[in-house]
């Protein structure tokens, strides 16, 4: 197949209610509200959403010091990564994002409906029918399920019509120069990590590192990649002269089948089985079963013992099962039972609810490519 054919067409603006409602709700990257505060977009020529103007760093001793660092880090050349960093601007919406909101309380089903809801669906419908022959290779070569792929494309960034609007050099440059002090931790030292990782992909890659725009953390391209993982996890999939996660569908799903075969995705697994717990169980041995969270850490005998009723392919699943919480606010929670495979897919996000949503999110949009 030609290159060409696998790049994807830009896409339309989204309307702005639509794109409010979208984000509406969400938190931090790597936490159960992943997806608003992720994929917030800077208005062209702005500083990033912030009220203040940005702040250049050109001439700033701190960001000579990190140049010097990641010339170290990297073996680049520290004239070059100088130069670079002196076109990066401090961007307050930046600092502001990367702080935790107030926690909320959590609910499955909202959640679920912010991803597993019509509009996606039907892009994931089409994604499928354009990009099969990608699909069906990464899953051949990788185990994964096309559902799988097209969930997490989906979730993260609408397959690419949502890939973030921050410049990278500015996201990256402010978190590891600036890292917020009202922030509960200090991450500054993993963000120039990951801006050496960033300097090595853009010059393996021919990519201009002013210009490649990302979420606010730094995330790239259509499966939401950070730089370290780009350079473990991306593929050249498709055979031609750079890895491209931002431009081609094909190095998208061929690099999100490599990472979830990198974390440790069996091949002909299930991901999960439906549970229900009985009010009559113990509240102790709940407590028990759930502390585990969602590594899987019984066997089906083990839950079996503990009186959960399970189901016929339950007693035949050889390997261990996390019980999985979902809770619905004041409603009466939801549960499952992860297997290995369910808890691969929490390696993109630390969450049971990302890893259910993207799940559900891929099976209705094959099913609505499929009828």
């Amino acid at each position: 197949m030609a290159r060409s054919s696998t790049r994807l067409p830009r896409p339309a603006p989204a309307l702005p209610s639509r794109r409010l409602a979208l984000l509406a709700g969400c938190g931090l990257l790597g936490g159960a509200w992943l997806q608003g505060r992720a994929l917030a977009q800077a208005a062209p020529g702005s500083s990033a959403g912030g009220s203040s103007p940005a702040m250049n760093y050109a001439d700033a001793p701190r960001a000579a010091a990190l140049a010097a660092q990641l010339a170290q880090q990297t073996g680049l050349d520290a004239s070059w990564i100088a130069s670079q960093l002196d076109q990066a601007q401090f961007q307050p919406a930046v600092a502001r994002l990367i702080i935790p909101g107030r926690p909320e309380q959590k609910n499955w089903r909202v959640y679920r409906s912010r991803f597993v809801e019509p509009m996606r669906i039907g892009a994931g419908s089409d994604f499928v029918q354009e990009f099969d022959v990608w699909l069906r290779k990464a899953e051949s070569r990788f185990g994964v399920p096309r559902s799988v792929i097209v969930g997490i494309l989906g979730v993260e960034t609408i397959y690419g019509r949502n890939m973030g609007g921050f410049r990278v050099l500015d996201a990256l440059a402010t978190l590891a120069l600036d890292f917020p002090d009202a922030a509960p931790k200090d991450r500054s030292s993993y963000f120039a990590s990951q801006f050496g990782d960033y300097f090595l992909w853009c010059r393996g890659s021919g990519f201009d590192a002013t210009q490649v725009k990302g979420s606010y953390a730094g995330a790239i391209g259509m499966p939401q990649f950070m730089p370290g993982n780009i350079l473990r996890y991306a593929l050249n999939f498709e055979g031609g002269s750079k890895v491209d996660i931002i431009n081609s569908a094909a190095d998208a799903i061929g690099s999100v089948g490599n990472y979830l075969a990198g974390h440790g995705w069996t091949a002909g697994q299930p991901t999960h089985f439906q549970l229900l717990v009985s009010s009559s169980i113990a509240p102790d041995t709940l407590a028990k079963l759930l502390a585990p969270d969602i590594v899987p850490s019984f066997s089906a005998q083990d839950l079996q013992n503990a009186g959960l009723p399970l189901l016929p392919q339950v007693l035949a699943y050889p390997g261990k099962l996390a019980v999985v919480q979902l809770p619905n606010a004041g409603a009466k929670p939801d549960y499952i039972l992860g297997t290995d495979n369910f808890y691969a897919v929490t390696r993109y996000n630390h969450s049971a609810f990302y890893a259910l949503a993207v799940i559900e999110l891929g099976n209705a949009a094959m099913a609505a490519a499929q009828g």
